[in-house]
This record gives C-alpha cells, sequence and structure tokens, in this order.
C-alpha cells in the first residue's frame, strides 16, 4: 500500500512539474522576443555611431579597443553582446511560432541562465487545463512513474541477488 502511493505521489509530482513546460516555454520565448528588441536597438545606436565616423562594426571595435584600458574592455564587452543578439535572434527565429509540443524539440535552446533567472523570477505554476498541458502532465506523471519504479528496482536488486545465492 505505502508502495503505491509513492509511486502516485511521484507520478503527480512529475505531471505537475512537466505540465508547467508550455506556459514556461511560451514566457521564456516571450522573454527572448523582449530582449532580441534591446539588443537590437543596442546594436542599432551602436552602428549608427559607427557610421558617423565612416566606420564599419568591425573598424568601430577596433577603433574602441586601440582607446586605452577602457575602451577595450567595452570592445569586449562590445563584442560579448553582439554574440548573445545573434544566439538569441537564432534561438528567437528557431521557436517564434512553434506550439509548446515543437517548442519541447528546442528545449536545449533554453539555455540562457540569465534570461532563463528572470522567467523564474516571475513565473507562477498553474494547473495547466489546455491540451498540451495535459499532454505533458501524462507524460510528467508516466515519467514519475517511471523513475519511482526504476529506484524501487535498483534498491531492491541488492536483495535479490543476496537471495539469488542464498539459494544457489
Amino acid at each position: 500500500m505505502l508502495t503505491r502511493a509513492l509511486a502516485l505521489t511521484a507520478g503527480l509530482t512529475g505531471a505537475a512539474g512537466v505540465s508547467q513546460f508550455p506556459e514556461y516555454s511560451q514566457q521564456y520565448v516571450q522573454r527572448l522576443g523582449g530582449a532580441v528588441d534591446e539588443l537590437s536597438r543596442f546594436m542599432d545606436e551602436f552602428d549608427a555611431d559607427a557610421a558617423s565616423l565612416d566606420l564599419s562594426r568591425e573598424a568601430a571595435l577596433v577603433d574602441l579597443a586601440q582607446g586605452g584600458q577602457m575602451g577595450a574592455a567595452r570592445a569586449d564587452t562590445m563584442v560579448r553582446t553582439i554574440e548573445r543578439h545573434e544566439r538569441f535572434t537564432n534561438d528567437l527565429e528557431q521557436m517564434q511560432g512553434l506550439g509548446p509540443f515543437s517548442r519541447a524539440r528546442y528545449a536545449t535552446r533554453f539555455s540562457d541562465s540569465e534570461l532563463a533567472g528572470r522567467v523564474w523570477e516571475n513565473y507562477k505554476p498553474a494547473m495547466p487545463v489546455t491540451f498540451e498541458g495535459a499532454i505533458f502532465a501524462l507524460v510528467g506523471f508516466l515519467s514519475g512513474l517511471a523513475l519511482f519504479s526504476a529506484l524501487i528496482w535498483l534498491l531492491r536488486l541488492p536483495f535479490v541477488l543476496f537471495q539469488r545465492t542464498s539459494d544457489a
């Protein structure tokens, strides 16, 4: 009886956790879009400043890097910002317009720790009542049961092996 109760608890825990993915992924994509918009604005301003001096982006970065320690530090920051903008833009292009099932295939793109942290700061778990939420809950429930079953099997394994050696 205890094992069944624990199995049910494991299944429900999995269901509650995995069912949150559709909403979390939607909020992540929304924040990603906002980050891309802000980084694009910043990049446009940098490019406009460079153009006003008849410099390309790359030439402006070299010029900035040669301007002393502060300029070099700022150039390094700008290079990281450009790389982040490119990564975010690519991620957003891949995920925009996708539903929760398709976004699950791209779950590895939810990897920016700063952005993910901001999503979690404001995220409020809720009981999903959509078809997608129900499917993710079912997957989570079955995953929770499977993990619990695997744990029980591993815990019993030494006893089963000992029993077999004792019987032999």
